[in-house]
């Protein structure tokens, strides 16, 4: 499956398919979230954190390939990606583009 934030492929015709969605909301455990705490007072990278949403922008991404292979897809694009903290320590993260099948132009 072809994943890109453009809005086109080179040579290819694209047939839109409908919105290619994927959605999940993930937080830390009391320990890394009273760890990040302090580094908040120190300052720098809340590593746990980082971790965190990199996981999440992974599952996210996963979740939209498979809608887009619900709808028979072989592209997406114009992948983009939204946050928004749902509560202290969780967020949640969407993943979202154009399925597309894609044809050779002639």
């Amino acid at each position: 499956m072809i994943i890109t934030t453009t809005e086109s492929i080179d040579g290819m015709k694209l047939e839109i398919l409908g919105i290619a969605k994927g959605s999940t909301v993930h937080s830390k455990h009391i320990g890394k979230d009273f760890m990040a705490g302090l580094k908040t007072i120190v300052g720098g990278e809340i590593s746990g954190y980082t971790e965190m949403m990199d996981d999440a922008r992974r599952v996210a991404t996963e979740r939209m390939i498979q809608d887009a292979g619900r709808l028979g897809a072989d592209a997406i694009v114009g992948v983009r990606y939204a946050t928004s903290a749902i509560m202290q320590g969780a967020a949640e993260v969407m993943a979202y583009g154009t399925a597309v099948k894609c044809h050779r132009e002639q």
